[in-house]
């Protein structure tokens, strides 16, 4: 057995917010179209590995909250439509190219924990999110995790 992972997912909080999750309680994480994020869903997560909710493309960006995987992954349905921005011609329903997995809220941090905090940590230096800053998915360590974990609370 292979036990929990952890992920650190970006979303623009103009296109989906931790608190349109915490409202909808479950939702599908559609829409991601790089393949190394895609080959992470698709390969690496697991009904209940634990995600940080991160903020992207906002002053300063922040994780601001949990979410956990409560899905394998399956065909994100928006590339198959033509009147979605996620639409892909060169995808079809017999090979399709994106996937996607859906989330369920666990927690809203109070004081969001942003990217600057983040990098002052030591521990925290090679994390994922600094070095492949274009995946919109990226693995976090048990360490990391637990030390992001403890910022949360101010620490």
């Amino acid at each position: 057995m292979s036990g929990r992972k952890y992920w650190l997912c970006k979303s623009e909080p103009d296109n989906y917010s931790i608190e349109e999750l915490d409202a909808d309680k479950i939702t599908p994480w559609d829409g991601v179209r790089n393949y190394g994020a895609r080959n992470y869903m698709r390969d690496g997560m697991n009904i209940g590995d634990l995600c940080f909710f991160y903020h992207s493309n906002q002053k300063p960006p922040a994780i601001v909250g949990i979410m956990k995987v409560v899905t394998k992954a399956y065909p994100d349905a928006l590339q198959f439509d033509p009147k979605s921005k996620y639409f892909d011609v060169k995808s079809s329903e017999a090979e399709p190219r994106w996937i996607n997995v859906d989330m369920e809220f666990v927690e809203k941090f109070t004081h969001p924990i942003t990217r600057d905090q983040l990098k002052e940590k030591e521990s925290l230096a090679s994390m994922e999110l600094f070095r492949l800053g274009r995946y919109s998915i990226t693995q976090v360590s048990k360490e990391e995790w637990d030390t992001i974990v403890t910022l949360k609370n101010g620490s």
